[in-house]
């Protein structure tokens, strides 16, 4: 007998007409037909839009906001969020190449990553990108290969605060950590940059990630400015930048709410005036990744099998991990949840019995949904996984037993 599961909040960014999902107006059988094959990833453009719109109306005007492209590097996407943005944050050469041909200006590009090559780093000083520095090997680096090509490098310290964002889903700061450099150093670090000639601009203070409470990001907003504030007074040189990362996170599983902005804004909002007296030289800026384009995607794959297991229901499909690897369970999570899953061109009829879906690797974790109440589906229909506009092609294991790619659309 198979147990009831929680059933997710309705997905109500995107339209239903006709029974059918809309992506951007367009009904999914169609886009189906449009992109030629499925899997396929699509992302809606206007979500983009109005989701960066959103967050802009509860930030302060005096904040800026990057995208972090790590989330979606789809270069349609990284184009159309570099006209919505102030600034695209990048982890890799690869990711820095699709930023620059945005024609954003390299100055709003700046570069992460705790193991960067010397190649890598000679590549963002001759672009004009701006260095978040996570090593003192990195420093000395770069003040090399600014003599050799004559120019002054753009950086930042990346600091690893001795706290961490409670309740992250991952976190990034606190303990000992493989990124940036940790906070009671950085006095000594940025010492040994004056020496080396090297005019540090600020900071890059980031403690965790998706995280759905807002008290939770307010308090690590709060310790961040503070501990900016702190490192400043051991700085040869004014803040200019600082970047106080994100956090923001997006409900995937059932009982989980959706992140309110309001009391990070209002939060931010009383706090800069302060900070303006403390670091009046200082741009401050959020970076987000996952919460300006994950719920814009979503994953589509075609139901090939209905099959009946001593009992269980499997819907067999064309996609599965090797596209999808988060909605899969990551290769084996210990307690597996299912993101939001549905029939997307039966979307006007009801729950029938459970079922499960899969997809067609030799494996038992290629599964997108286990024991979900979905619409009767068979051969030719359409599955779709929403909260997939972050985190999902590009970071999952495409060439596992060699099936075709997922294609990607912007819609």
């Amino acid at each position: 007998m198979s147990s009831i599961r929680p059933v997710h909040a309705p997905q109500s960014l995107f339209a239903v007409a006709d029974g059918c999902l809309q992506v951007n107006g367009i009904p999914l059988p169609r886009l189906a037909q449009r992109v030629g094959a499925t899997p396929f990833y699509a992302y809606d453009r206007n979500l983009l839009t109005t989701r960066v719109a959103e967050v802009r109306r509860h930030l302060p005007p005096a904040v800026a906001l990057h995208y972090s492209m790590k989330a979606n590097p789809m270069p349609a996407v990284v184009q159309h969020m570099a006209a919505l943005v102030d600034g695209i944050d990048v982890a890799s050469a690869g990711e820095m190449k699709v930023a620059l041909d945005t024609g954003l200006d390299p100055a709003r590009i700046s570069f992460a990553g705790p193991g960067k090559r010397d190649a890598e780093l000679a590549q963002a000083l001759a672009a004009g990108v701006c260095v978040h520095v996570e090593s003192e090997r990195e420093l000395h680096v770069l003040a090399r290969l600014g003599a050799e090509l004559g120019i002054a490098p753009r950086l930042v310290l990346r600091i690893n605060p001795e706290f961490e964002l409670k309740g992250s889903g991952m976190r990034m700061g606190g303990g000992a950590k493989q990124f940036g450099i940790d906070a009671e150093d950085a006095p000594r670090v940025l010492t040994l940059a004056a020496s080396l000639g090297l005019d540090v601009l600020g900071f890059h203070i980031f403690g965790g990630s998706q995280s759905l409470k807002a008290d939770a990001i307010v308090q690590a907003q709060a310790q961040t400015l503070e501990l900016a504030v702190r490192l400043a007074a051991a700085s040869p040189a004014p803040v200019r930048i600082l970047n106080i990362g994100g956090g923001f996170g997006i409900p995937y599983f059932p009982g989980e709410q959706p992140l309110d902005l309001a009391p990070i804004g209002a939060a931010l909002d009383a706090a800069l005036p302060a900070l303006a007296a403390a670091l009046p030289q200082a741009r401050l800026s959020v970076e987000l990744g996952r919460y300006l384009v994950g719920e814009a995607g979503i994953y589509v794959a075609r139901v090939i099998d209905r099959k009946v297991s001593r009992g269980q229901v499997f819907l067999v499909t064309d996609g599965g991990l090797h596209h999808h690897l988060a909605a899969s369970g990551n290769f084996g999570q210990v307690i597996r949840k299912n993101y939001p899953v549905a029939i997307g061109n039966r979307m006007d009829q009801p729950a029938g019995a459970e079922v499960s879906v899969v997809g067609p690797l030799c494996t038992p974790l290629d599964l997108l949904a286990e024991r979900m109440a979905l619409p009767d589906a068979a051969p030719g229909d359409l599955v779709v996984v929403f909260q997939s506009g972050a985190y999902g092609r590009s970071a999952s294991p495409e060439g596992f037993l060699s099936h075709p790619q997922a294609a990607e659309v912007l819609v």
